[in-house]
């Protein structure tokens, strides 16, 4: 196909799901519609939410949605769901909390809430001029929010600040309205936006009548006005301790286990290569409560990879030490989450994680993601470290390679049984597969 569609958001679902399959499928039309159908819902109020998510909805896309039991965190049990596809991190969170649990489980505390937004506009004029300008129009830009603010504010939220930043020396002319908010409960991007829009018009028009400016100055242009995702204000604190003889492994003895943990750590702290890797095993337990819980892993991933650079090189989320004989491992993160607006209220699975966590608050969410995600690299650096990684892993996906050659529930169980002593790799089991076939015929 080398045209374009017109009108394709005007076609009904039927007719969007004809046209791709006429254009991309046309060998195998009924194979690919039934694919595509199959995963529909058969409550038709349902399906039709689903569809209204997005534009385009031709059918919907599955993730496993399982649970992580056993977290105890400030004394409180919590069973952690999670949405993800990759076999390993439900059965390493599951395995880390139920460790934990026996130590005094994890501590967490939320170390700020603030978040950020900007209004970014260009000005060819005066300095000190600009300045007394935006002294004199901020208590106006926080007047004219008033019909957004008012609701929020009735919560004990809203706008905190408002503060102009000069930043002509990276850019000529550039400037910006950075504004700080607290939105409670709600992970807040509508509300933030819907001010700083407001910002913007008011910012704009007051300067066309402000006296002091030239008509050139008067004249300030605004580029865009739009929330940020890097929240290093909106700070979570977990944490893990014990006394380092608790940490015995198998026949690994505490103090060995931990003054190796501790150097997987520093390892990632000063290897950008190692530390990516290692922050990405944190991200699968976060993102798997970020997802589960309705609210945007994309943003969350964005900021937290950009906190993981603030010092100018890419380091290590989590930090681990050892102190007059006691084991720590902690992470500080910034989380924007929220527990109402969105997806929240809306999707029956959202809905119901939050029930199971027992409708936490914005911070509470907070706390348990910060968790989930400490505790994720917890269960991947022990196994890094004793007995690597492949082993718990390959054994996880153990069942995606039997289901991917069709393997049936007898031949599974014989597998699962042979295997359990065995090194699992893609090559061992589908040549096991093909032996127990053969041997059957």
């Amino acid at each position: 196909m080398t045209t374009s569609v017109s009108g394709f958001s005007k076609l009904n679902k039927s007719e969007k799901i004809d046209w791709i399959l006429n254009h991309y499928f046309p060998n195998h039309k009924p194979e690919y519609r039934g694919i595509l159908e199959q995963y529909w819902n058969t409550d038709n109020q349902l399906q039709q939410l689903h569809d209204e998510f997005i534009e385009n909805t031709i059918t919907n896309y599955y993730l496993p949605f399982g649970v992580a039991p056993n977290f105890l965190i400030n004394n409180q049990v919590y069973t952690i769901p999670m949405a993800i596809e990759e076999s390993s991190v439900v059965a390493a969170a599951s395995k880390a909390a139920k460790f934990w649990f026996d130590r005094g489980g994890f501590k967490a505390e939320v170390l700020s809430t603030t978040k950020i937004g900007q209004v970014h506009f260009m000005y060819k004029g005066n300095l000190k001029k600009l300045q007394t300008y935006f002294e004199a129009i901020k208590p106006k830009l926080i007047e004219d929010c008033k019909p957004i603010t008012k609701n929020m504010e009735n919560r004990g939220g809203g706008i905190l600040d408002i503060v102009l930043v000069d930043q002509t020396e990276h850019l000529a002319n550039y400037y910006q309205l950075h504004a700080t908010f607290d939105t409670l409960d709600a992970m807040g991007a509508n509300f933030i936006n819907s001010c700083l829009e407001q910002f913007s018009k008011t910012f704009k028009h007051g300067a066309l009548a402000y006296n002091a400016f030239t008509s050139a100055e008067a004249n300030i242009d605004i580029v865009m006005s739009i929330l940020s995702n890097y929240v290093p204000e909106c700070l979570v604190r977990a944490e893990v301790s014990c006394p380092v003889e608790d940490l015995k492994n198998g026949n690994i003895e505490g103090e060995a286990f931990a003054n190796k943990f501790i150097q997987a750590v520093k390892i990632a702290e000063i290897e950008p290569y190692r530390a990516v890797t290692h922050n990405k095993g944190i991200m699968n337990g976060i993102d798997a409560v970020v997802l589960a819980t309705g609210n945007d892993f994309r943003a969350i991933e964005a900021g937290v990879h950009a906190y993981a650079s603030k010092n100018g090189r890419y380091s290590s989320l989590t930090h681990a030490s050892v102190e007059h004989g006691i084991f720590k491992f902690w992470i500080e993160i910034p989380l924007a989450l929220g527990t109402v607006g969105g997806l929240t209220g809306l999707h029956p699975l959202v809905k119901l994680a939050l029930e199971m966590l027992n409708t936490p608050s914005a911070k509470e969410l907070m706390k348990i993601v910060a968790v989930a995600g400490l505790a994720q690299n917890f269960g991947a650096l022990r196994s890094l470290t004793t007995t690597g990684i492949q082993q718990g892993h390959m054994k996880m996906h153990l069942m995606n390679i039997l289901n991917q050659f069709n393997a049936n529930a007898d031949e599974k169980r014989i597998l699962a049984a042979q295997f359990k002593a065995t090194t699992v790799s893609h090559s061992a089991v589908v040549e096991a597969l093909e032996n127990l076939r053969l041997h059957r015929e």
